[in-house]
């Protein structure tokens, strides 16, 4: 909480300009493409890894799929972990997302920014509608971030067991899994210190349909944890 605290203070100028900026564009959203809302978003990324001291290193992007949408499943370890995604991701992407986590401060606002999706988990029925309206925007090629594990509470490099359902979007859709390890996603946020930090994102080679079509979501999640997983032990024994 330190580097937040730390982060909203010297940069206060640009908070206060890109909360404007967002309110701005959800009352003109006929004036701005998702790639304008992206672009804006990364900036806000940028400002962010500058003034906190946060360098993150990317790996795979040419793992990632050139055309079409898919989902991209990584590993839980922090507030940090989908802006590093995103940071390293050049095309517009976007998150599905706790809706009560969703709530808090520049939190929401970001998540209006990229028009991401608000998991509601106190209703089923609410879940369902969420995760069909995904289904149709990677059919229609939006590309997704989930966190199968579900939440990060001290997480850090291990990686806990997925939720099979959170694969449906991807099944459902028929769309490319990504894979993706986040090494050290924790310690921009998740450590009382305003030390220089260096987190990790890797893409891994996308698996295609064809490749899981005869496997159950229980089977597709055990399959994804055990690359990402593999990934992160190689990565953290050096």
């Amino acid at each position: 909480m330190l580097r937040i605290g730390f982060i909203c203070i010297i940069s206060l100028p640009a908070i206060l300009y890109y909360l404007w900026k967002a309110g701005y564009i959800e009352r003109h959203d006929y004036k701005y493409s998702e790639a304008d809302r992206y672009r804006i978003a990364r900036r806000m990324v940028r400002i962010m890894k500058q003034s906190g001291l946060i360098r993150t290193r990317v790996y795979g992007t040419e793992n990632l799929p050139k055309q079409g949408g898919y989902v991209m499943y990584a590993n839980h370890q922090g507030k940090y972990d989908s802006l590093g995604i995103i940071w390293a991701h050049s095309k517009p992407c976007t998150i599905m997302i706790d809706a009560h986590r969703s709530k808090l401060p520049l939190t929401n606002e970001f998540i209006r920014l990229l028009k991401g999706s608000r998991l509601d988990k106190t209703s089923m029925k609410t879940q369902l509608k969420t995760i069909l309206e995904v289904i149709a925007q990677v059919k229609d090629g939006r590309k997704y971030i989930i966190f199968p594990e579900g939440g990060y509470y001290r997480n850090r490099n291990a990686v806990q067991e997925f939720l099979p359902g959170a694969f449906k979007c991807s099944i459902k859709s028929k769309s490319p899994i990504v894979p993706v390890a986040l090494i050290d996603s924790y310690k921009p946020f998740g450590i009382n210190s305003l030390k220089p930090v260096t987190t990790q994102v890797h893409f891994l080679e996308p698996i295609y349909y064809e490749d899981y079509k005869e496997m159950n979501s229980t089977e597709i999640a055990a399959m994804v944890k055990g690359k990402i997983s593999a990934v992160i032990e190689q990565s953290c024994r050096r």
